[in-house]
């Protein structure tokens, strides 16, 4: 279009200048013809003319017209300042040409210098390049058009033949592609970057293999979020905390957790500041640590490690309990001890009470021994350095233990007794065994009521053999059975006192019973009774040994 454009405008100049220069030829040649008329016939001869393309206009010596062959002699003026006239007087031939007010014509004037001194004037209109264009333009409008449409036409099927290869090229394989030989670099250059690209790609794929491994393996949750705070990778660990799936990628966090401490953490770690808190989730605790993740010295992203903290937040709080605990147990025999000590030492015990003193210290000593061996007995679970397990027949231990307990069982008036299967065997450690079943019985006398019961008994299958010890005693309140294994929890501070408990043996049940991999199950009512069951899983084949 733009070389038609420019084709256009250079003819249009080209033949307005020749059709000019045609027009003024003619011009000169028609006033040379009237002119010498004019010489031999005088002014009849311009009013004998009928027609003519030419305006003719005769001016004497003094500048006034004599005759116009288009317009009134009254309304015309003096013709000397005229620039054709000027010159024609002054050298016998004279010309110029004047546009009109629009600029869309301009007139040529020819002046010639007769012999008796006045001037004949001949002239005629011409248009402009403009009009000439602006009358050409329904046939321009056509042709450009045309060619457009044939062009349009012409350049889509060269681009078709030409984007062919292109499109019929296998980019899995550039090498093997038949197309033209000005295709080949491009080729080569696409395989040689395909190459590279799957090399890449294969390493990126193994690096995020390993990390998703790495991170999958993990027991503490792992959350990597943009500088958005949207979340780019979330390992197993972290989908189970926040109770959500792989689908979260690529959302924002708060569609995670709406946490106000945990959110104004991430937002702290996208400024660059590390944040540290515990909180509760699903009934466990979790700190979360959240951080910046830095890249080329900007702020990439932020990332969230979540660490169960359940177990180590509860055993810092038992062993805070327990050393409190300790602490006070271990000091109430000794202040008895040393106050009925004293008390002997300074002579203020009369004679007759002085074996009742003695028997007291006894009594204490005793009970502080006993409490020492069983927190060593504690320690010694917690450490696993136990003695060699061997094979055991737990109904035999059971009745060991139910005889050795009937005479206190006598003083309480509670009835003891076994019932059960007699070929309980298990493999385990002998005083372990025999410790959950004394602990239990003796509990279940402690806290049974006068002219109760206690019963144990076993049972067993293929699987499992099944130890349980039940009363009729005080029962234990709702709100306190989720504890009583702890260590020196007391339901009744006071009766514990009167029956001599120590507030450990529960415990020592629990961590011997888990040490043989049993389980430890409570059932028990107000005022109605307790049942503790305990059920050792034993593989087959130990139990035929």
């Amino acid at each position: 279009m733009a070389v038609m454009a420019a084709s256009l405008l250079i003819t249009s100049g080209f033949l307005y200048e020749y059709y000019s220069k045609s027009q003024e030829n003619q011009l000169k040649e028609e006033l040379d013809f009237a002119a010498e008329m004019v010489e031999k016939e005088g002014v009849e001869f311009l009013e004998s003319l009928n027609f003519s393309l030419c305006r003719f206009t005769l001016v004497s010596p003094d500048g006034s017209v004599l005759y116009d062959s288009m317009a009134d002699l009254d309304e015309m003026d003096n013709h000397t300042d005229r620039e054709e006239i000027a010159e024609a007087l002054k050298t016998g031939r004279g010309s110029s040409k004047r546009y009109s007010a629009t600029l869309t014509q301009r007139t040529v004037y020819e002046a010639v210098r007769l012999e008796n001194g006045g001037v004949l004037r001949a002239s005629v209109n011409q248009a402009t390049v403009g009009t000439l264009i602006l009358n050409l333009f329904p046939a321009i409008t056509g042709i450009v058009l045309v060619s457009v449409a044939l062009a349009l036409f012409l350049s889509h099927k060269m681009s078709k033949s030409i984007v062919k290869p292109f499109n019929e090229i296998d980019l899995e394989n550039p090498e093997k592609n038949e197309t033209y030989d000005e295709l080949a670099p491009m080729l080569e250059k696409i395989s040689t970057q395909h190459r590279q690209i799957s090399v890449q790609m294969l390493e990126l794929k193994r690096r995020t293999d390993e990390f998703e491994k790495i991170t999958g393996s993990m027991n503490e949750g792992l959350v990597l979020l943009d500088k958005n705070g949207n979340v780019l990778s979330m390992n197993t660990a972290a989908e189970k905390l926040f109770c959500v799936d792989d689908t979260i990628k690529g959302c924002s966090f708060l569609s995670v957790d709406r946490s106000v401490n945990v959110t104004r953490a991430v937002e702290k770690a996208l400024q660059g500041k590390r944040s540290n808190l515990t909180e509760t989730r699903n009934g466990r605790e979790y700190r979360f640590i959240v951080s910046c993740n830095e890249y080329e010295g900007t702020t990439a992203g932020a990332v969230i490690l979540c660490i169960d903290v359940t177990e180590t937040a509860f055993a810092e709080r038992n062993r805070r309990e327990f050393t409190a605990n300790v602490s006070h147990e271990l000091k109430t025999p000794l202040q008895s001890i040393i106050g009925s000590a004293e008390l002997l030492e300074n002579g203020l015990v009369e004679p007759e009470d002085t074996n009742r003193f003695i028997g007291n210290i006894k009594n204490e000593a005793v009970r502080l021994v006993n409490m020492i061996e069983e927190i060593i007995r504690l320690s010694r679970l917690d450490e696993g350095s136990c003695p060699p397990a061997g094979r055991v027949n737990l109904y035999a231990v059971a009745a060991d233990t139910v005889e050795s307990l009937k005479v206190l069982a006598e003083k309480k008036r509670v009835r003891i007794f076994l019932d059960g299967e007699r070929d309980c065997f298990i493999t385990g450690v002998k005083s372990y065994l025999q410790e959950i079943i004394y602990n239990l019985c003796d509990n279940a006398i402690r806290y049974n009521k006068e002219g109760g019961e206690v019963k144990v008994a076993l049972k067993k299958d293929k699987e499992k053999i099944v130890l349980s010890v039940s009363d009729t005693g005080i029962g234990i309140p709702a709100e306190h059975r989720n504890r009583i294994f702890e260590r020196f929890y007391r339901v009744d501070k006071s009766h514990s006192r009167e029956t001599g408990g120590t507030g450990l043996g529960l415990s020592i049940v629990k961590h011997a019973v888990a040490y043989h991999g049993g389980t430890l199950t409570l059932d028990s009512e107000e005022n109605k009774g307790t049942v503790i069951t305990v059920c050792f899983h034993n593989a087959p084949e130990i139990q035929k040994q």
